[in-house]
């Protein structure tokens, strides 16, 4: 299965919610499963935010590698499915081939109508931590959800 996560810049969210996935797969013995992440407006080959980079280190995931890539038509065709860090992020990736296979992240861990994962970008890290909190109780429910 082809997960992808998508977000606006590619340099916070999306990365930490790709991550964070492969993290969780491992620890629930998925092997299956190719993770990647993009950015609605990304600019190519830009790197994860330090504070990114920093909350990465304190959950055990390594971001350094990460480079930032714009959505593409072809980016979706590659995903099984898409999951979205707000509901402003749907429509693009609707736009671009996307529709059937697009979900609100929380929307779709969760089975109800939520707001999204709030962008942390131009926070303290705080911010950010709270934004990686957000994205591992939701990930969980997600592969919950997968599983069953």
């Amino acid at each position: 299965m082809n997960l992808l996560f998508v977000c606006s810049g590619n340099t916070c969210r999306s990365p930490m919610a790709e991550a964070l996935a492969l993290k969780i797969a491992k620890h629930r013995g998925i092997e299956d499963l190719n993770v990647s992440s993009a950015g609605t407006n990304a600019w190519d080959n830009v790197p994860a935010t330090d504070e990114a980079l920093l909350v990465g280190m304190e959950r055990d995931i390594d971001l350094t590698g990460h480079r930032a890539r714009k959505l593409t038509p072809a980016i979706v065709s590659e995903a099984d499915l898409i999951f979205v860090m707000t509901p402003g992020h749907v429509e693009q990736v609707k736009q671009l081939g996307g529709r059937g296979k697009v979900h609100v992240i929380d929307e779709y861990a969760s089975g109800t109508a939520n707001q999204g994962v709030v962008d942390p970008h131009g926070g303290d890290l705080e911010a950010y931590r709270h934004t990686a909190d957000v994205l591992e109780r939701e990930l969980e429910k997600l592969f919950d959800r997968l599983a069953s």
